[in-house]
């Protein structure tokens, strides 16, 4: 029996990637490494950094022309998020959408996420 593909635990929307593969130019690295942390108000914050190299443990995804990397702790709570890039007036940022987040602060910089159900 064939095993369904595995879907991808983050995805990057096109303005996005683009957004990232600037900043890696820029920065001479070559991955975009994205987990969650405790802290805040709410309980979590998600984090972004560009890394030279995975880590031994790190979930390597690649999507939209970027090679991203996810502690092993974090994939169960960012599966099937979607990073996109927003640009306003007042603003320029990375914004998460996680279907398995539960709630926000008011100023938007810690969230609550549940982890999701391993298939």
């Amino acid at each position: 029996m064939a095993r369904r593909p595995r879907p991808k635990p983050v995805r990057l929307t096109d303005a996005a990637a683009a957004r990232v593969r600037d900043i890696m130019e820029e920065r001479g690295m070559g991955y975009l490494r994205v987990g969650v942390t405790n802290g805040g108000c709410a309980g979590m914050e998600y984090v972004m950094d560009y890394a030279a190299a995975p880590e031994p443990l790190d979930e390597v995804v690649e999507d939209n022309g970027v090679t991203i990397l996810i502690d092993a702790k974090a994939v169960l709570f960012l599966l099937g998020s979607e990073v996109d890039y927003e640009m306003t007036l007042l603003h320029e940022k990375f914004v998460f959408r996680n279907p398995n987040q539960t709630d926000a602060c008011g100023c938007g910089e810690s969230v609550t996420i549940v982890p999701a159900a391993a298939d």
